[in-house]
């Protein structure tokens, strides 16, 4: 009898446990289902975008559409050539990117190997707090202020009203806290027996943070940078406000320039009627601008995994 009850008192589990793994389950369940609405969503999505894209591939062609270099689905004789958006698209990321990168890698070496814990609980929050600034203030204040106080009466340029110039440079600001922030939790990561080896060898916090730090936290350095890319990429209100809504196959960022987003933005908006073909170009530039994207974050991806480092 004694070892029969001791037997079923081993088969049974003690009620925190057993209330334990029903916790544990119903979490692992939830985080399941999260995972799966993800990939629903994306796949939704893809599915919707690609629909549409068919049926516009099939009223202009594949080539017409991908190499041609003038861009006007509205005023007749139409024409579909994406290749003037897509350059807008990519001179403003690179101008933003021009000024958040050493911005934000700047921020993020000050906040991991130079500011003190009081300081670095403080100026971090403040940080990541501009992140949270709608973009469309950032738009507004690259018109009314950037382009005809700095721009045009303090640099004297000779520039439009409308420019890429402007909403690169706002939109550069916009995305600091983001690189500055993710690059910041990489170095700070990084082993403190690597920086004291290296003070042991005599080199300096400046020798440390750049021959040293920096390269072991080199993948999480990258991922902030593609990071910010991406939203850079995306990012719509401020080319829309700042950058004009001009489609022009030009490496001048004084002028006025469509991107992907702000034109999918401008052209949602507008009086186009729904199953035209103007209407179709939304989703035909959609699923562009998300294969592109994808395409940056599988190259980024590649890259974090080959250089990335792990410390026990």
């Amino acid at each position: 009898m004694e070892a029969s009850a001791t037997a079923t008192t081993r088969a049974t589990p003690p009620l925190g446990v057993a209330r334990r793994r029903w916790t544990e389950d119903l979490i692992k369940a939830l985080l399941v289902l999260a995972a799966l609405i993800s990939i629903l969503t994306t796949t939704g999505i893809v599915i919707s975008l690609a629909r549409e894209t068919i049926v516009f591939f099939e009223d202009v062609g594949v080539t017409t559409f991908l190499f041609g270099t003038d861009w006007s689905p509205i005023i007749k004789p139409q024409s579909f050539g994406v290749l003037p958006l897509i350059s807008g698209t990519f001179l403003i990321t690179a101008i933003a990117l021009i000024v958040a990168v050493p911005l934000g890698l700047g921020s993020a070496i000050y906040l991991s190997e130079y500011a003190r814990p009081r300081v670095r609980k403080t100026v971090k929050p403040i940080l990541e707090l501009l992140a949270g600034v709608p973009t469309i203030v950032f738009g507004y204040f690259a018109l009314t202020f950037f382009t005809p106080t700095i721009l045009q009466d303090v640099l004297k340029l000779e520039i439009s009203v409308f420019n890429a110039l402007s909403a690169g440079i706002i939109m550069g600001f916009m995305v600091v806290p983001t690189i500055a922030s993710v690059a910041e939790d990489a170095m700070s990561a990084v082993p403190a027996s690597l920086r004291e080896g290296s003070f042991g060898l005599g080199a300096n916090r400046l020798q440390t943070s750049l021959r040293v730090v920096f390269p072991a936290a080199l993948s999480g350095i990258v991922a902030a940078v593609v990071l910010g890319a991406s939203r850079a990429i995306g990012e719509t209100m401020i080319v829309l406000v700042a950058a004009g809504q001009i489609a022009a196959l030009t490496a001048n960022p004084e002028s006025p320039m469509y991107t992907m987003t702000s034109y999918i933005a401008a052209i949602g908006k507008g009086d186009v009627a729904t199953g035209s073909t103007q209407y179709k170009t939304i989703f035909a530039v959609g699923m562009l601008l998300f294969l592109i994207t994808l395409v940056v974050n599988m190259i980024s991806i590649r890259f974090v995994r080959r250089y990335r480092q792990v410390y026990e």
